[in-house]
């Protein structure tokens, strides 16, 4: 039994402040008995991807650097595992939507790199990050094996399930979405509903759990609605954040849930691998 939790924040312009405010609060989930910690995509940062502009780029970082070194001293302190989204600087001109798996013992024991970016009115992120190269790692933790995506990944199924091919039992999904001004009245309750019915199916279809630690609150065009959420490997939900306020969640998980589910489900089993290889062209004819 692992407890799970996430955290659900609106960001302000200065990034000391939104960097204090998650490490107290997972300071306060680990007093409550978290034990891993999940949080959102850029979490240190408001979504600047929304215009094109060369300044940001100054807003990113090293990994190992200044922030992953504050989450290290807080995973060790804490006896924590902490899931981080962050903006990488890997090298002169050369930048990437990251996250990290930082161990319990502080140990900075797993990084990926988001591998799908959208281009798409008020997210813009092919301008700012290059697309990731580290594949999609299950990271062996204290507390369970865990695989990480990033927001736009979580559309695509192949990402998912390569991810738990690779042995992951939890699937964090930092993420960063919501509504643009001309969609809310319109598409707002099926885009929402479509964003929880994806994350689901990829509990369902892999047998693990999955974190989706959102963001909240209105940046610039986009109303961040919220809703994180844990769910379990039949896809039910065990917490659920507010939509549109800042929050957190906790949920106790059974990780001995993800050999029952596979073994009643077989879907792993069932696969024809041998019949897959379509799945490496762009469309059918190529």
């Amino acid at each position: 039994m692992v407890k799970i939790a996430a955290i659900q924040s609106a960001c302000q312009p200065d990034t000391a402040v939104n960097l204090t405010r998650t490490l107290d609060q997972i300071a306060v989930l680990a007093d409550q008995g978290a034990e891993i910690i999940c949080l959102q995509e850029l979490f240190i940062h408001p979504y600047f991807c929304q215009t094109e502009d060369h300044r940001f780029f100054e807003l990113a970082e090293s990994i190992p650097g200044p922030t992953t070194e504050r989450l290290c001293e807080l995973a060790a302190a804490k006896g924590v595992v902490i899931v981080a989204g962050l903006f990488e600087s890997r090298a002169a001109g050369l930048f990437h939507n990251s996250a990290v798996v930082i161990d319990a013992d502080g140990q900075l024991v797993g990084h990926y790199r988001k591998m799908h970016l959208p281009d798409d009115p008020h997210f813009l992120e092919k301008f700012y990050f290059a697309p990731g190269d580290l594949g999609f790692p299950s990271i062996d933790t204290r507390f369970g094996k865990i695989g990480v995506c990033i927001c736009w990944d979580q559309w695509f199924p192949e990402a998912a399930r390569l991810t738990a091919l690779n042995g992951a039992e939890i699937l964090v999904f930092p993420t960063a979405i919501g509504w643009l001004d001309e969609d809310r009245e319109t598409f707002g309750d099926s885009q929402l509903d479509a964003w929880k019915t994806m994350m689901r199916s990829h509990a369902i279809a892999n047998g693990l759990f999955v974190v989706t630690p959102n963001r909240v609150g209105r940046e610039d065009h986009i109303e961040f609605w919220g809703a994180s959420f844990i769910c379990d490997p039949y896809g039910r939900e065990q917490a659920s954040a507010k939509i549109g306020e800042a929050d957190t969640i906790i949920a106790d998980c059974d990780l001995n849930e993800i050999a029952t589910a596979r073994t009643h489900w077989p879907f792993f089993r069932d696969r024809r691998i041998d019949a897959y290889q379509g799945l490496l062209k762009r469309w059918t004819d190529d």
